[in-house]
């Protein structure tokens, strides 16, 4: 986490718990003047608002500008939004991936609920009390825009007059050779299950086997150790067999059985290796058994870095991928997420074969925990970039109603997304449904069923072929 980043953290505990010891001696003075019931009525109150609309994790200001750079030569030209229709003031650019940058200003209504853009028959969902730069996806709606139908209303934020459209060309990369790296089972799925079971030629690697964390599973009268083994064992068969739910076949996906959150040390010493924190385990042949390459960890079962190399080399030369879809290394800050990609390259640097391109995704942010915002089955509107990021280009395909719901089925086969809600999780999204308007999906109770299965999958698009 950036020097930014951590100034806003520490700045945001600091207002909370000032507000927290403000609010108790207000109550305290109050409750030498009002009837003793008030008081526990006052603090309830205050926790219930809390829960709708103060208990969001966001470590920015609503006012702070997005900050995207696109490639030198992208094109992009002025829009207008008067009357409430986006009308070009030249012909579109050919180009698959469009994006509209515009000034948003909150309504009084925007502070409690969640203002969002109505773009076509989409949605999409910012920040309370937003007031600032920000870029929506409208890519798929190109067709209404060049015919000046495409009707864009802001609900509880103004719009401004003018804007900027950014329109990006691509390959459809479904059609060329894709190797998908997942750092944990379900990252696969959750960034790019509709670009993979439309795809060609596609292989998934998993890095990890997901044994962490595995409290749940003590409940069946496991000790801690065992209980981790056996969710490794879930979650590394969840990496090969849901993969079939979109059309990709057991000898194309590889399980490599490294362990969680130990990706970032075996990157400090590439020759040590790093057994799990939880169930003990240091080899991680165990869970390679359904793996149909030999790979060079099978030799020894080491969890080195040096070994984690050797084996995505080993793969980029058997599978000869074209295309790599793997985490993005500035976006995402998850520590497995960073290495995984860090492997990715040198992989690449050593390997005889070399893919063209990185398509890179982002399943966690620092910034902002409901991203994306808004309902399921909305589209996708760019992440919170508060610093400047690489000047990537865009590629946003489209997901028809069909492939959501395969989606969403794939995330419910998961082991690690099934299962309800806590109870305080399942009394706070109620207080936010009541007092916010927020909803939630039916498919499951998993953050991930509403932020992942939308109308777009996003990647930033990187070149890597020099």
């Amino acid at each position: 986490m950036s020097a930014r980043k951590q100034r806003l953290l520490k700045a945001h505990r600091r207002n909370k718990r000032l507000f927290l010891v403000a609010f108790l001696l207000a109550v305290a003075v109050l409750g030498f003047w009002l009837a003793w019931w008030v008081v526990p009525l006052l603090l309830v109150l205050a926790w219930v608002a809390h829960e709708a609309w103060f208990a969001d994790h966001l470590f920015y200001r609503a006012n702070d500008d997005y900050t995207y750079d696109f490639p030198a030569g992208t094109a992009h030209q002025s829009v207008s939004l008067e009357g409430g229709v986006l009308r070009l003031d030249e012909t579109l650019t050919e180009g698959e991936t469009l994006i509209l940058e515009l000034e948003l200003k909150t309504t009084w209504l925007g502070r409690w609920l969640d203002p969002f853009v109505e773009v076509g028959d989409d949605r999409q969902d910012f920040e309370r009390g937003v007031k600032g730069r920000r870029f929506l996806n409208i890519s798929g709606q190109g067709s209404a825009l060049g015919q000046g139908l495409l009707v864009v209303r802001g609900r509880c934020c103004i719009l401004p007059a003018k804007g900027t459209l950014w329109v990006m060309a691509n390959p459809d990369y479904a059609r060329r050779r894709v190797m998908v790296i997942a750092p944990h089972a379900d990252d696969a799925e959750l960034a790019a299950f509709g670009l993979y079971s439309r795809s060609d030629e596609v292989s998934i690697v998993t890095l990890t086997q997901g044994e962490i964390e595995a409290e749940d599973y003590r409940h069946l009268g496991l000790s801690k150790a065992e209980a981790a083994r056996l969710k490794g064992r879930l979650r590394s068969w969840d990496s090969l067999a849901i993969p079939l739910w979109g059309g990709v076949p057991v000898n194309r996906c590889v399980q490599l059985g490294y362990y969680c959150l130990q990706l970032p040390l075996m990157a400090q010493e590439p020759a040590k290796p790093f057994g799990s924190r939880e169930s003990g385990d240091s080899d991680v042949r165990p869970a390679r058994r359904q793996n149909s390459v030999s790979l060079p960890a099978d030799a020894d079962g080491a969890p080195t870095w040096q070994n984690l190399v050797a084996d995505l080399k080993t793969l980029m030369e058997h599978f000869r991928p074209e295309v790599v879809v793997t985490p993005h290394p500035e976006l995402d800050p998850h520590g497995d997420h960073v290495a995984s990609t860090r492997a990715v390259i040198e992989a690449i640097a050593a390997s005889a074969w070399k893919p063209t391109t990185l398509l890179m995704y982002a399943n966690h942010l620092h910034d902002n925990d409901r991203w994306p915002m808004g309902p399921a089955g909305a589209g996708i509107a760019l992440p919170p970039a508060i610093e400047s990021l690489p000047a990537d280009k865009l590629w946003s395909p489209l997901l028809s109603s069909e492939v959501q719901l395969d989606k969403a089925m794939a995330l419910a086969m998961e082991h690690d997304l099934r299962g309800p809600a806590v109870f305080k999780r399942r009394l706070r999204r109620w207080i936010q449904q009541v007092l916010a308007g927020r909803r939630w999906p039916v498919t499951g109770s998993n953050e991930f069923f509403r932020k992942s299965v939308r109308r777009h999958e996003l990647f930033w698009v990187r070149d890597v072929s020099d």
